[in-house]
């Protein structure tokens, strides 16, 4: 469960790093809604680092660990292509790669069924 721990501690970096980012040199760039959008990135990319650290946590102490694992590669997806997306579209003003997001919502789901069901198994 490593992986999950290095995982998880890298995209909280990232996730501070571009919030600060966003803070100080996107704050006069961006307009309020493209500034919402990056910020939405931000909080579930925080979200799903701090999943991403608990699966390394907790991980070991559920039964079924390759539930655990599928779980921290959805989450992993899901950061990439629904928090990726909210970057991508507030900074080009691509509105096509707002369909992208919904797919990474989906992964997070997915992420979080199994865990539940991990947790159920014991």
């Amino acid at each position: 469960m490593n992986i999950w721990l290095g995982l998880g501690g890298i995209v909280m970096f990232l996730a501070v790093a571009l919030g600060a980012f966003g803070a100080h040199a996107l704050k006069n760039k961006l307009s309020d809604e493209k500034m919402k959008t990056y910020q939405t990135g931000i909080q579930y990319q925080i979200a799903h680092g701090l999943g991403l650290l608990l699966l390394g946590t907790a991980g070991d102490q559920l039964a079924d660990s390759s539930l655990i694992s599928w779980a921290g590669w959805l989450m992993t997806g899901g950061i990439l292509l629904f928090s990726g997306s909210l970057y991508a579209l507030s900074l080009s003003g691509a509105r096509k790669l707002g369909a992208i997001t919904p797919i990474g919502g989906v992964l997070f789901l997915a992420a979080w069924i199994l865990v539940v069901i991990a947790a159920i198994q014991g």
